[in-house]
């Protein structure tokens, strides 16, 4: 086994065990892809069709909204899974741009090998529920966090979430993930510089 797939059996394996027969199969239907910055993993309008597991790097997906301004709705990092799970589950047009926001790599698995898997190693199922659970989880309290706390709060969240690769935000993407405008963003940032 190559250690390009060791993030992800272990991310794998603090859910379910696998024996090293399931862990070359599961390794085997795979893919690899570099992305650079900028580049899209999905565009607005394709349907999804794969699962992407970053092994490094960070994308961020997202919806344009009717003025083109972008409204981000996750942040996905290392040993994170990312889709539009609406456009995978439904096969319907995807809503969502995912984009590279630095030089990544993922590792890529199609809705048709997920399928395989679960057929030949149906504990893969309970992995991925477990993933869904949580993914829904993270979802929710992101809405709660944006109708009830202070946008200073969410920014500091985003600082402490995000330390590592926050500096390859946009000052208005950051105001986009956290639910303010740029010009809300900007006039809360020099209110908290020192005078």
């Amino acid at each position: 086994m190559t250690s390009n797939y060791e993030p992800i059996l272990q991310n794998v394996e603090k859910h379910i065990p696998l024996s090293e027969a399931d862990k070359v199969f599961f390794c085997s239907l795979l893919q690899e892809r570099r992305y650079q910055k900028k580049e899209y993993l999905l565009r607005e309008g394709n349907i999804c069709h794969q699962l992407a597991f970053i092994t490094s790097g960070c994308v961020k997906s997202y919806l344009l909204d009717r003025k083109g301004n972008e409204h981000i709705l996750t942040i996905a990092i290392a040993d994170w899974w990312v889709a539009d799970y609406q456009s995978l589950v439904f096969d319907t047009p995807s809503e969502l741009f995912i984009e590279a926001v630095e030089p990544t790599t993922a590792l890529l698995l199609t809705k048709e090998k997920r399928n395989m898997l679960f057929a030949r190693i149906p504990p893969f199922e309970q992995y991925f529920r477990i993933l869904t659970e949580r993914a829904f989880a993270v979802s929710q309290q992101r809405i709660t966090d944006i109708l009830s706390l202070p946008a200073a709060e969410r920014y500091e969240q985003f600082l402490r979430r995000y330390h590592r690769i926050a500096g390859s935000f946009s000052q208005q993407q950051i105001a986009s993930f956290i639910g303010v405008t740029p010009a809300f963003f900007s006039r809360m940032l020099k209110s908290k510089r020192p005078s």
